[in-house]
C-alpha cells in the first residue's frame, strides 16, 4: 500500500512538472508543515530519487546513503560527512513559508556558497509535495559550463522501502 501511494505521488509530481507554460507549481503550505517536515522533534528524510533537468539521475553510493534531518528547533543537518567521498556535512537553519510565488523551504548556512556554488548564504527550495510520507522539492542549480538546471528531489522518511531506487546500479 505504501509503495502504491509513493508511486502515485511520484506520478503526480512528474505530471505537475510537465505542465508546460502554466508556470511553477504553487502548493498551499499545510498548517502543520513544520510537523510534516520535522516531526515532533526531528525527522530524517532519505533521497528516493532525483531528477536533473527532467532526467532521472544515477543513484550512486552518496545518493543512496544521503539523509537529511530537519529538527523542530529550525536546524537541519545532512550526513554527507560520514563518508569522505560524499563531501562535508551541511548544516544550518531552515524555515518553511508560503508567499505569492508558492511554498518553500529556505536554508541558511555559511557553507552554502562553497558547497552549492551560490553567492548567498541561503537557498530556496520550492515544495511540490508535502505530507507525512513524501517531501518533493525543486530548485535551480548551476552546473558544468554555467548551465542552470532544475533539480527535483523526491524524499521519503528514512527506512521507507523504495522499489527500483538503485536501478542504475545493477
Amino acid at each position: 500500500m505504501r509503495l502504491t501511494r509513493l508511486f502515485t505521488l511520484f506520478l503526480l509530481g512528474l505530471a505537475l512538472l510537465s505542465c508546460g507554460d502554466e508556470g511553477p507549481v504553487k502548493l498551499s503550505l499545510p498548517a502543520n508543515a513544520d510537523t510534516l517536515i520535522a516531526g515532533d522533534s526531528a525527522k530524517t528524510w532519505m533521497l528516493a530519487s532525483r531528477y536533473n533537468g527532467g532526467h532521472r539521475m544515477n543513484m550512486g553510493d552518496c545518493f543512496l546513503r544521503y539523509r537529511i534531518t530537519y529538527k523542530r528547533d529550525s536546524i537541519f543537518r545532512d550526513n554527507n560527512g560520514i563518508s569522505s567521498s560524499c563531501g562535508p556535512t551541511l548544516e544550518g537553519h531552515w524555515k518553511a513559508f508560503q508567499n505569492d510565488n508558492g511554498s518553500f523551504v529556505k536554508w541558511e548556512s555559511a557553507q552554502l556558497p562553497e558547497l552549492m556554488g551560490v553567492e548567498e548564504d541561503y537557498k530556496y527550495f520550492r515544495i511540490l509535495t508535502l505530507n507525512k510520507d513524501s517531501l518533493v522539492i525543486s530548485y535551480k542549480h548551476t552546473q558544468f559550463g554555467n548551465k542552470e538546471r532544475t533539480i527535483v528531489d523526491y524524499l521519503v522518511p528514512e527506512g521507507t522501502k523504495v522499489e527500483d531506487r538503485d536501478f542504475h546500479n545493477r
